[in-house]
């Protein structure tokens, strides 16, 4: 079988790294369609700048990548933008504008050179903000927010979607920027550490919607993350970035060969392959 055929993205001798610095070299894994994949590894072993690059913001060193068999430094900004949407952890700044506003950006490579929008985007938008679960603050009052949603409105009540971004909780912009992508309506999506900022059922939460999109809907999704237990527990690979090489493969392949112990080689934790959790070495 056609190996590019079967990936929707495909790294190609790719090498990533900072000036002299090689961060990894001649990778050539793939990822899949209706696939939920995890890129885990330890601080600085170059998770995001391989998603950055997947997603055209960064140059590769050596090597290229195809999405659906096509080379991303031949398209067009407005063709990758249609084909994968990027979710940073990094705060965009855009206090001065409404949620919706922020999540229509997502309809940019759809609109016309005004930017207007059409019925059409106005319900992707809905439908993302919807699907992140927005809609269930329609109703709350300034009262009951976070101080960093209050942001000087008095006693002045508006619906979460209404609200300037300026007003939301670290957890509850992310959620913003993950409708944004979402409104996208592309076939991947790419997610650093998109539940960084949020508490434990809302991780899930995301977690199982990211998932859902990959299985109902067919989309490719990576996302990296530091939470080890719902990379195990919701995605159906894991794509381990150590030591300048990656380990791929289904969870249950990652916790029987014993990659998964690589993460914690040198430190005072250890991975327990039966119970798939980590406890204090010696325990």
């Amino acid at each position: 079988m056609d190996y590019e055929r079967i990936n929707t993205v495909q790294l190609h001798g790719l090498t990533l790294g900072y000036g002299e610095r090689t961060l990894f070299a001649d990778a050539g894994i793939g990822f899949g369609w209706g696939e939920f994949t995890a890129l885990i590894g330890r601080n600085g072993t170059g998770k995001s700048t391989l998603l950055r690059t997947v997603a055209g913001l960064a140059r590769p060193q050596a090597g290229y990548i195809t999405v659906n068999g096509r080379r991303t430094d031949t398209m067009s900004r407005r063709e990758i933008a249609a084909a994968i949407a990027f979710v940073s952890t990094e705060e965009v700044k855009v206090e001065n504008l409404k949620v919706t506003d922020v999540v229509a950006l997502g309809r940019a490579p759809y609109t016309n050179w005004v930017g207007s929008l059409t019925e059409e985007d106005r319900a992707q938008v809905a439908r993302a903000l919807a699907l992140v679960g927005m809609q269930a603050f329609a109703g709350k009052g300034i009262g009951t927010l976070s101080d960093g949603e209050r942001c000087n409105q008095g006693s002045k009540k508006m619906r979460l979607h209404e609200r300037r971004t300026c007003m939301l909780s670290d957890g509850e912009r992310q959620r913003v920027m993950i409708a944004r992508a979402l409104a996208q309506d592309t076939p991947i999506i790419l997610l650093d550490e998109p539940t960084a900022f949020l508490d434990l059922p809302n991780k899930y939460e995301i977690g199982l919607l990211l998932r859902r999109l990959a299985h109902d809907e067919g989309k490719c999704i990576v996302f990296s993350t530091h939470d080890l237990a719902i990379a195990l527990e919701l995605c159906d690979t894991i794509a381990l970035l150590e030591g300048g090489r990656f380990h791929y493969g289904t969870t249950d392949m990652l916790v029987e060969s014993g990659d998964l112990g690589r993460l914690f080689r040198d430190t005072a934790l250890t991975f327990d392959p039966d119970t798939r959790s980590v406890r204090l070495r010696g325990e």
